[in-house]
């Protein structure tokens, strides 16, 4: 069986809202969209679980749809309430067309509470305040992704307001790319309740909190890769047999998606990802990983929103590169960059250069367009 699928303009939070409320209600799936012509290939009807398809891009480019259930949905509302504070209201800070937007309508949906919506584009921390000053619930959530939060912290340094708001939330969640510590520690001093989480648009959104799998979410290690499981997966990649069969896998009577992921599970059970499979370069004969490199760097101050990628190079094959946006922070020279990057991750790890563009380039999703990156830096 089953039922219609309209593509609905996430640029209007409003109506992917109303969408939505629809689709768990039964009605016809959503595909949240940015662009005024719907592609030719989008299908019109779906499988009859499916409530929402987010298109996304992984590391290749190649845009996958990726199906996701009204059980699967409610499944991820439903842990989120339990690991954070109970059903809630949300202030919707991301946009309408990304998994992590799409679960701040659904939860509301599900917590049956009105969220306040921010228009789409740049994020602006005043308007982010006044926002929160509008919540009403005394349970109050928002979901922001690391750059949103550094802007954040960095207007409530002068504005009591912004400091005011983001401490008056029960949690503030951030995700979509790894968020350095020291904006972590930065955010906890300031008295933000932060709560890091982990995940993507194939496992629902964020199904690991500060490292430690929510609700019945499932966290394994197999070959080296991070593992998901749990009830909020998604069906699969829509009209694509090969790539559902490739990236979900059963094991032990479960279902599992292969994040392409590197990371380790302690013996108490915290996860730690510490990079992508095919993030490492080979350089002088030596395996470097560029997120390890990455995340030295986003460490520096003024570096948090740098990005590591390969180039060629005719002496040592491979070598990282650093790549940011706008001018280098005052006094951090390449030297000092490589100094850090030696101590913590090796002779092999330092970056070839640093190459400054005026803005980054974006997937979909909102990460950064590495293969774009890649074809940037290229000698």
């Amino acid at each position: 069986m089953t039922r219609p699928l309209v593509a609905v303009d996430a640029r209007s939070p409003e109506r992917v809202l109303l969408a939505l409320r629809a689709a768990l209600a039964g009605g016809p799936a959503v595909a949240p969209r940015t662009d005024d012509v719907v592609p030719a290939d989008l299908p019109t009807t779906v499988p009859l679980p499916v409530a929402l398809v987010i298109e996304t891009s992984g590391s290749s480019g190649r845009p996958k749809r990726v199906a996701l259930g009204t059980d699967a949905l409610l499944a991820g509302a439903a842990a989120a309430d339990g690991a954070l504070g109970g059903p809630g209201q949300w202030l919707l800070a991301l946009p309408a067309h990304y998994v992590a937007g799409t679960n701040v309508l659904v939860r509301s949906i599900a917590a049956g509470t009105e969220p306040e919506l921010l228009a789409p584009g740049h994020f602006d921390a005043a308007a982010f305040a006044r926002a929160a000053a509008r919540l009403t619930h005394p349970v109050r959530y928002t979901s922001l992704v690391p750059a949103q939060l550094v802007t954040a912290l960095d207007a409530a340094e002068h504005d009591e307001g912004v400091a005011a708001a983001l401490r008056g939330f029960t949690a503030v969640l951030v995700g979509g790319q790894a968020t350095p510590a020291s904006v972590v520690d930065r955010a906890r001093a300031s008295g933000v309740p932060l709560v890091r989480t982990y995940g993507s648009s194939e496992t629902g959104g964020g199904c690991v909190y500060d490292g430690r799998p929510v609700g019945q979410a499932r966290v394994g290690v197999v070959g080296g890769q991070v593992e998901l499981s749990g009830p909020s997966l998604a069906e699969g990649y829509l009209d694509d047999e090969a790539r559902t069969a490739a990236a979900f896998v059963e094991r032990d009577g479960r279902r599992w998606y292969r994040t392409g992921d590197a990371g380790t599970v302690s013996d108490e059970g915290l996860l730690t990802v510490t990079g992508r499979l095919d993030d490492v370069v080979v350089s002088g004969g030596e395996k470097v990983s560029l997120g390890a490199v990455e995340r030295v760097v986003r460490e520096l101050p003024g570096w948090a929103g740098a990005v590591v990628v390969r180039s060629t190079h005719e002496r040592w094959g491979e070598v990282p590169v650093v790549v940011r946006a706008g001018e280098g922070p005052e006094g951090g020279t390449l030297a000092e960059l490589r100094a850090a990057v030696v101590a913590e991750a090796g002779r092999a790890a330092a970056p070839d250069r640093v190459v400054v563009v005026e803005r980054l380039p974006l997937l979909p999703s909102g990460k950064p367009d590495r293969l774009a990156l890649e074809r940037l830096v290229a000698p």
